[in-house]
C-alpha cells in the first residue's frame, strides 16, 4: 500500500484469481524494457521501432487491465496518433 492505494495488484488479475506474482511482475518489467528500446528505435528514425511499439500495445493492454492502471491507455492513444503522423518519416 503506497498513501492507502495499493502499489499493485488489486486489478483484472486478482477478479479472475490470478494472484500478483513476481512472474507477472518480470513479464510487465519485460514489455517496460520492449517498450524502452522501442522508443529508442524511433528517436533514430527506425520503422521497426514504429512496429515494435504498435506490437507491444497488446501485451501492454493485458497488463494494464491486470494491474488496473489508469494512465497507460491514455499515453497509448497518444503515442499511437504520434506514430500514425511520424509514419511517413521513418526509415
Amino acid at each position: 500500500m503506497v498513501l492507502g492505494f495499493p502499489a499493485y495488484g488489486g486489478g483484472g488479475f486478482e477478479r479472475h484469481g490470478l494472484q500478483t506474482t513476481v512472474p507477472l511482475l518480470v513479464g510487465f518489467l519485460l514489455v517496460c524494457v520492449l517498450e524502452a528500446i522501442a522508443g529508442y528505435l524511433l528517436w533514430g528514425g527506425f520503422r521497426s521501432g514504429g512496429i515494435l511499439a504498435i506490437v507491444l500495445l497488446a501485451p501492454g493492454a493485458l497488463f494494464w487491465w491486470g494491474f488496473d492502471l489508469p494512465y497507460p491507455p491514455i499515453a497509448a492513444a497518444i503515442q499511437t496518433i504520434l506514430l500514425i503522423l511520424g509514419w511517413p518519416g521513418l526509415m
